[in-house]
């Protein structure tokens, strides 16, 4: 089993999104992930940064996940105490739910403290597009 620590930012809301994701097999980290996803909003960029995670946990041939993620939002609507009732949410999540077939994943919610280094590379993703972005416009 791997533990992945999830995290989607936004600068705006909505506005520019970024996902951050950290793989750990035990203590050991071997796997992050820093991409800009473009503009939406946050919840958005939350449940496209588990998307990523569980694409490549599946790449990487594991089949049992531990997502942990300090959008209590998202991890209650994927652990079924919330209904999903916007309709971008529940296409992502329907999108979701379809990836994890067959697989073992849980959905457990952290809090922020916890989940800086997904955050900071979910930042970092979209300082990285805007910087890039302000240059070429020179």
């Amino acid at each position: 089993m791997i533990t992945v620590f999830t995290d989607g930012a936004c600068q705006g809301n909505p506005g520019h999104m970024g996902i951050g994701v950290v793989f750990y097999q035990g203590a050991k980290e071997i796997r992050r992930i820093a991409e800009y996803i473009g503009e939406g909003t946050n919840n958005v960029a939350e449940y496209k940064a588990i998307i990523r995670a569980i694409e490549t946990a599946k790449e990487m041939n594991e089949r049992e996940v531990l997502i942990k993620s300090d959008s209590e939002l998202v991890v209650k609507q994927m652990n079924g105490e919330y209904k999903v009732r916007n309709g971008e949410l529940k296409m992502l999540k329907n999108e979701l739910d379809s990836m994890v077939f067959g697989m073992k994943i849980k959905f457990t919610h952290i809090p922020r403290e916890q989940n800086k280094e997904a955050d900071r590379l979910a930042t970092l993703a979209i300082e990285k597009k805007l910087t890039k972005g302000s240059n070429e416009d020179k």
